[in-house]
């Protein structure tokens, strides 16, 4: 089984073509959804009640931040495969055999990032490398553009090619395809709750690689990413 799991907040909308894109079995895999909608005021879990009876939805009562979301639909799931996934995207028709076809190639891969096509048709940068101080210096002084492929560019990668089926340290959290086992073998929860919006991916896969696993970026792993609609109706305090 693959289990999706979406943290909504206020994109009933978006939150409904998402859904509808999500097809109920892949490859023989049966597909459970479960939506987290974190005390939505648009009406998106009446329509989550209305057009998707099959998905579970989790209703908190509050808004409890992305990676408390994710760690209530977790504990709900029961998949072999779990995807977290972002309202804001649609999936192509074959994202999900795409994606398990991969985990079959890749027995090391813990983890896929896809390939995120914005709305204007363009492929967007989704992959970064872990944080470090050259990496953000490199950024700063614009070192990173000139040398792409020293340790002035490792953390937004800028020579990153998309077109290319390649490990990738850390794909952006809009997509995340993980084996299950990978993240029951962490101790707790797989996301740190100190972390309630930014971050909680990088350090999700950061203490996955520190245990031997390695994230992938697939690029016929394919989703289309509208972009940042929940965080920008708070964006001063995001």
């Amino acid at each position: 089984m693959i289990s999706v799991l979406i943290v909504n907040w206020n994109t009933r909308d978006l939150l409904d073509a998402c859904l509808k894109s999500i097809p109920g079995d892949s490859r023989g895999h049966e597909v459970e959804v479960i939506v987290v909608d974190n005390a939505s005021h648009d009406g998106s879990a009446e329509m989550v009640r209305e057009r998707h009876p099959h998905v579970k939805l989790i209703e908190p009562g509050s808004n409890t931040g992305y990676a408390r979301g994710n760690n209530l639909a977790f504990a709900a799931s029961s998949g072999g495969y779990v995807l977290t996934l972002n309202p804001d995207t649609e999936l192509e028709p074959e994202t999900l055999a795409e994606a398990l076809k991969a985990m079959d190639r890749h027995s090391e891969a813990v983890a896929l990032g896809a390939c995120q096509i914005g709305t204007d048709g363009r492929v967007q940068r989704s992959v970064r490398g872990f944080p470090s101080l050259r990496g953000i210096i490199g950024e700063l002084t614009g070192l990173a553009k000139t040398y792409p492929k020293s340790a002035w560019g490792a953390y937004q990668l800028p020579a990153f090619d998309y077109s290319v089926e390649q490990p990738a340290p850390q794909p952006m959290g809009t997509f995340l395809f993980f084996r299950r086992s990978a993240l029951d073998a962490l101790s707790g929860p797989p996301y740190d709750e100190q972390f309630p919006i930014f971050f909680n991916e990088v350090d999700l896969l950061y203490r996955l690689s520190k245990q031997g696993g390695q994230a992938w970026y697939i690029p016929t792993v394919r989703i289309l990413h509208h972009g940042g609609e929940g965080t920008r109706q708070v964006r001063k305090a995001m």
